[in-house]
């Protein structure tokens, strides 16, 4: 039975670097897989999933208009294909998760979902709300504070190197992120006072 997994964690744990492996393990068995990204940061010609460490591959793009169900039914249509990977899942609208489950449900299809659990306000994304709550599974990515603990927020930066505690929750501006501890997140967002 195919299923809808969603892998999360903040800034800089690997998701992009999971999803290229996994994607790599499918098509070196043969398999054909589709993989996916928002097109939200993506300048004309750039469709790539790209990790820090140096690896990509080349992906559809989606938009929140994009109606993925009909995506992924017209690309079963033209061959083979054994699973859909999504990178940027906090992109999603709710209707597009949606439309994922249906394609496991469905068409009988694997769709392992990547991305941020949260923003740099501590919010859930609009997407990983609606895959939080309906994934069939649900992992972890561990990326660590500066101070070794698990970091499971993140802050955005402004250009004098303070948190920005307002904004938009989606900026396409060209920005620094750093990942903490909630602890930490919380002394840099000026929530609470350093120890």
């Amino acid at each position: 039975m195919a299923k809808l997994y969603f892998s999360y964690a903040a800034m800089n744990a690997g998701k992009s670097t999971l999803l290229l492996q996994a994607a790599y393990n499918y098509r070196e068995r043969g398999m054909e897989v589709l993989l996916l990204t928002s097109a939200l940061y993506r300048d004309a010609g750039d469709r790539q999933i790209s990790s820090r460490i140096g690896i990509g591959a080349d992906a559809t793009l989606y938009t929140q208009d994009t109606d993925l169900f009909s995506l992924i039914q017209d690309r079963t249509g033209q061959g083979r294909l054994d699973a859909i990977f999504v990178d940027e899942a906090q992109f999603l609208t709710k209707a597009q998760v949606w439309q994922l489950a249906r394609a496991a449900d469905h068409l009988g299809m694997p769709v392992l979902a990547y991305g941020l659990r949260t923003d740099f306000r501590g919010e859930l994304f609009e997407g990983s709300a609606a895959l939080l709550a309906i994934a069939d599974n649900l992992r972890e990515v561990r990326t660590i504070c500066a101070c070794g603990r698990k970091a499971t927020m993140v802050v955005r930066l402004g250009p004098d190197g303070k948190a920005l505690t307002e904004g938009d929750q989606i900026s396409i501006e060209k920005t620094t992120y750093l990942s903490l501890c909630r602890r930490h997140w919380e002394e840099r967002m000026g929530r609470f006072p350093p120890v």
